[in-house]
């Protein structure tokens, strides 16, 4: 079975609505994919996503309420297919730890390149609808580049 990892810095907000974007579009289509999330950092370890972030997947009928900020180890190089960061920051630190298998997922779904922005920068829950939607789009063309849609 194939495994994708996705990675930011705290596990608290970006990756985790990853997390849950990728495990209901798994549900929906009757994949057979692992899924799963870290952070770089961690701040946040064993702590549930923030407010905003499970509010926005909620009101997209996503549940991440029961997810937990965990740190990435070294192991997950082995444990994952792909790895997918949100921004350039998570690359160079996972480049440091030795992880090859490295993809930035602003990269897919013509965001040509773009950093997920933490959606802390903005004032107020836009930046997490921001967040949620530029997810959803890039995360669907991640899959159907690799062949992981049936």
């Amino acid at each position: 079975m194939k495994s994708i990892l996705f990675v930011c810095l705290g596990n608290i907000c970006r990756s985790p609505l990853a997390e849950g974007i990728a495990k209901k579009i798994v549900l929906d289509q009757e994949l057979k994919l692992h899924i799963d999330s870290a952070g770089t950092g961690h701040w946040h370890v064993g702590e549930t996503p923030c407010e905003n972030s499970i509010k926005v997947a909620q009101n997209n009928g996503v549940d991440i309420s029961k997810l937990q900020a965990r740190k990435i180890e070294k192991e997950d190089k082995r444990s994952f297919d792909y790895v997918i960061v949100m921004d350039q920051n998570n690359y160079h630190d996972l480049e440091i730890l030795g992880f090859e298998n490295l993809y930035k997922i602003g990269n897919y779904g013509g965001f040509d390149g773009a950093c997920v922005p933490d959606p802390y920068f903005y004032s107020g829950f836009e930046g997490f609808d921001k967040v949620y939607n530029m997810l959803d789009i890039a995360i669907l063309d991640f899959l159907k580049s690799k062949g992981l849609l049936k």
